[in-house]
């Protein structure tokens, strides 16, 4: 059975209600909800004191309808005698404005009362529904977590330094302490990066991303404990926010759970009137599939207009259909709406769900109802199916948080102002000329198994530690064909540039040395012309004037004072090869690069296709399917290489079909 259905607050709601919405959810085909994970206040009305009366009633009524319940941890928001008891467990901001309470997730991350306060609610949640047949899971806490400058938060990155470094003597040599005269001579003397200190040593500043992360993988941590104990039947994930966030190490907070789910928004407020990026949303499936290597689960699918004070843009139709069946494509192998009736209160009013205010079933309903009647249908086949892909792109967040820090582009910005180069965009713009391939990707962390791939790109590995330069070099040693850009190898782990030429610790793979850059004007590029391989293309704002030393070159510059140079290389070295593109180049010249790296790899797409369609395979026990989804407004022919089988809806097809704008067909060769 394919897990399939929706956020639920019945606590919003009057009991009389529930039993009403239960059998809407299973004429719709549902059978999981999420509940509770904004419920402290009524689980526990004052401290030590539960009440799990209303909360049984609830999951009885949807256990009779044959719905499965996972259970949210409510650490995300709490009541306001949680706060009122530790007035010093509200996060200061880095402008140093302490938050006051109104909102939610206004919790300081390292402060020891709130955490108890967890682990209480917790344990007292995970004693009583441990048991409970009818509860599958838990989520712990939601959507983690905002950063904290306050002085608990300081006093324990003092704590976490002291692990990391040992001694005051290491810190001062890993940070270059020196400069400006920052030698620490005891740790009670370190800041935060506030704002308020001005621009920050760069090696502080990534040190308190990574102490920041870690306080949140070991504020899970905690919860994940007290749940395993009680029951090892019952699985446990978080909802975490796809490729986009970037403040936690997301491979880290997968480690301690089951498998992961992540919250996916095509149309939010903020994108009103814009057209949907299915690119975009692709890289967030695969980027959250390749936290643990392993298939995942939407938790939180959007199924209305999204907006807290202000309405978003709703989702058209077939939208939704055409979503769901994307993020199966990718791996989903759970499928979880928010939310199930929009809420008449409260910051989310105009957060729309899959009903309305008046709780009536509309189109969205309607559309929602025949995707649970598909997944009854074909689900068994798509639990568990792998996507096996010869290409991995890293995506690297020490290297992420450090761009961060240092955008490195426009030469012409100053402090704080907006960049040209940014590296998620970069790493999608790779992953863009995949897509547009119909070339499946492992999107993967920079100290991942390299063995499984033909084709590697790592962008911009701007922090590169030895391991990591390690790995690299031994997949190219042994018949890999590696891509990686300008700007790696520029820092070491403890965010100090290297004393070497660049590309630093890869230079001998690439077989090429920087010679120079340039930081180009915004809006400002050079062209750049392969070698016989076709017309020229712009580069990107960064420019590395590259010497072979015993790489070839593919491409140079056709202009600047660099007129001539290489812009682009391939080295042979043991077995394999490796690309380096000395540009942060336009997104046309990405795509030429990552044309000619799967030709030379012997890598094929999945099906040739038309644009604005997208195929994906995914094989169980040799069994294929092949996704095919119309993300464009108009019909399209894909023509097929063989006879198949359309699940959805048992048709027969042979040499090709047209398929509808927003539609979908899962194909089975016969």
């Amino acid at each position: 059975m394919y897990p399939f259905g929706v956020d639920y607050y019945p606590e919003h709601w009057p009991p009389e209600r529930w039993s009403q919405d239960a059998a809407m959810m299973q004429a719709a085909g549902m059978n999981v909800v999420r509940l509770a994970e904004f419920a402290w206040s009524r689980l526990e009305p004052q401290p030590d004191q539960y009440d799990f009366a209303w909360l049984d009633a609830a999951i009885e009524v949807l256990n009779r309808a044959g719905i499965q319940v996972i259970l949210g941890t409510p650490t995300a928001s709490p009541p306001p005698w949680v706060m009122e008891m530790h007035p010093d467990a509200f996060i200061v901001d880095a402008s140093g404005v302490r938050r006051t309470y109104g909102c939610r997730r206004e919790y300081c991350p390292t402060h020891a009362g709130y955490r108890e306060r967890g682990r209480k609610v917790t344990q007292a949640m995970a004693h009583h529904y441990a048991e409970h047949p009818g509860v599958i899971g838990w989520q712990t806490d939601n959507e983690f977590g905002d950063y904290c400058y306050c002085e608990l938060c300081r006093a324990a990155f003092h704590d976490w330094l002291m692990g990391r470094y040992g001694t005051l003597d290491e810190l001062n040599a890993a940070w270059g302490t020196v400069f400006w005269s920052h030698v620490y001579t005891d740790w009670a003397q370190i800041p935060t990066p506030a704002g308020t200190g001005g621009v920050p040593n760069p090696a502080l500043a990534l040190d308190y991303h990574r102490f920041m992360s870690d306080t949140y993988v070991e504020f899970q941590r905690e919860q994940v404990v007290i749940l395993r104990a009680a029951s090892t039947r019952q699985f446990i994930t978080h909802n975490f926010m796809g490729f986009a966030y970037s403040k936690l190490d997301y491979y880290n907070l997968a480690a301690d759970l089951d498998f992961v789910a992540w919250d996916n928004y095509p149309r939010l407020g903020f994108r009103m009137g814009a057209g949907v990026d299915p690119a975009r949303l692709a890289l967030g499936h695969d980027a959250m599939r390749g936290l643990k290597g392993k298939n995942f689960w939407l938790m939180e699918e959007q199924s209305g207009s999204g907006g807290w004070t202000t309405v978003g843009t709703t989702p058209r139709p077939g939208e939704i259909r055409l979503w769901t069946w994307q993020a199966i494509a990718h791996g989903a192998d759970g499928m979880v709406y928010f939310r199930w009736r929009t809420a008449r209160h409260g910051t989310e009013q105009y957060w729309h769900g899959v009903l309305d205010h008046d709780g009536r079933p509309r189109r969205r309903y309607r559309e929602v109802q025949a995707i649970g009647h598909e997944l009854a249908a074909a689900g068994e086949r798509l639990l568990g199916a792998e996507s096996y892909n010869e290409v991995a792109l890293i995506s690297d967040y020490n290297s992420r948080w450090a761009f961060q820090i240092q955008p490195n582009n426009s030469a012409l910005a100053g402090p704080g102002a907006p960049a040209d180069f940014v590296y998620p965009a970069l790493v999608k713009h790779y992953y863009d000329a995949l897509y547009a391939a119909n070339v499946g990707v492992d999107v993967v962390s920079a100290d991942a198994d390299l063995s499984p791939y033909k084709l590697v790109i790592a962008p911009a590995l701007y922090i590169l530690p030895q391991d990591v330069a390690t790995s690299l070099t031994e997949f190219v040693k042994t018949g890999g064909l590696l891509i990686t850009t300008a700007r790696s190898g520029v820092k070491d782990a403890a965010n100090a540039v290297v004393d070497m030429p660049l590309p630093g610790l890869l230079r001998d793979v690439c077989g090429v040395e920087v010679d120079e850059y340039d930081s180009l004007p915004a809006g400002v590029t050079v062209p750049v012309t392969f070698e016989g391989l076709g017309a020229a293309q712009p580069s990107g704002p960064w420019c590395d004037v590259l010497e072979p030393t015993t790489a070839e070159v593919l491409a140079r510059y056709d202009g600047e004072y660099y007129q001539g140079r290489a812009a682009i290389t391939v080295n042979h070295y043991g077995k394999g090869r490796a690309i380096y593109v000395g540009t942060l180049a336009a997104p046309e010249l990405e795509r030429d690069i990552v044309n000619y790296a799967l030709a030379e790899a012997g890598i094929a797409p999945v099906l040739e296709t038309p644009d604005g369609v997208e195929a994906v395979l995914r094989c169980k026990d040799n069994d294929c399917l092949w996704f095919l989804l119309n993300h464009a407004d108009e019909p399209r022919t894909v023509p097929l290489p063989f006879p198949a089988l359309d699940l959805l809806n048992g048709r027969h097809l042979e040499d090709a079909v047209t398929i509808a704008p927003k539609d979908v067909l899962v194909l089975r060769q016969e």
